[in-house]
């Protein structure tokens, strides 16, 4: 049965009949759905009302999807699933590299869009119910990660913008300090599926953020041919 969640999701993509189909997809799902052609459309759209999530296709007209990627992701954390062409790696690998917190390829299992979806959504968003980790902050090297309120400030107290995937990357390693993740698991941890065979995904969250971490000095070092290590202490409070 389907899980009704009743998020606002913004679809970006130039093909009607793709539009027609996945708001038909999403809306049976308990989605509400704004779907959109252009980058122009995308923009009106999110000035009106913040989605919960976009899904944004590569392939548009004028500005192309990479590009929108990264627009909103610098000024934003808004959950984002790019849709490529024929799983292209360098698409995939570059929508990453701009911000996005998943990809699909195209033509897609309708469950596997609904699976994605609900996974980056569980992600970007607090538990809910209370619990043992309301509340709880992670320090080291003098940063503190809110898992309360998913937000990252650094020793100076400035709020650091994580996306989702980022996010995730970071409270794995925090649970796990001075032990070398393999990428495999750490795709897992974030992304919740199983990895592809030379998958580089996890490499591109990584340096991603490490470019965040990088006034911490070395943060994550890399194990050649295992995996990643957290390198300092972590204390919970």
């Amino acid at each position: 049965m389907a899980e009704t969640l009743g998020y606002d999701i913004l679809l970006v993509d130039d093909d009607g009949e793709i539009r027609r189909l996945v708001s038909k997809l999403l809306r049976e799902d308990g989605h509400r759905v704004t779907s959109v052609g252009s980058a122009v459309e995308m923009r009106e759209a999110i000035a009106r009302c913040t989605p919960d999530l976009v899904l944004l296709d590569v392939m548009l007209p004028g500005t192309d999807g990479l590009t929108l990627c990264r627009e909103l992701r610098a000024s934003s954390s808004l959950p984002i699933i790019m849709l490529t062409a024929k799983g292209d790696d360098v698409d995939r690998i570059v929508g990453l590299e701009m911000g996005a917190d998943d990809y699909l390829a195209k033509p897609f299992h309708p469950r596997e869009l609904l699976a994605r979806i609900r996974a980056v959504l569980r992600r970007a968003r607090p538990s809910e119910g209370g619990g043992a980790k309301t509340g709880r902050e992670i320090r080291f090297a003098g940063w503190c990660l809110d898992t309360a309120r998913r937000e990252l400030t650094d020793p100076r107290g400035v709020v650091i913008d994580l996306s989702t995937g980022e996010y995730d990357l970071l409270l794995t390693f925090l649970e796990t300090p001075h032990r070398v993740l393999s990428r495999e698991l750490l795709l897992d941890a974030t992304r919740n599926r199983d990895a592809e065979p030379f998958d580089r995904a996890i490499d591109v969250q990584v340096s991603r953020l490490r470019r965040k971490l990088e006034t911490a000095g070395e943060v994550i070092k890399t194990v050649r041919g295992a995996g990643y290590l957290f390198v300092p202490d972590v204390e919970r409070t």
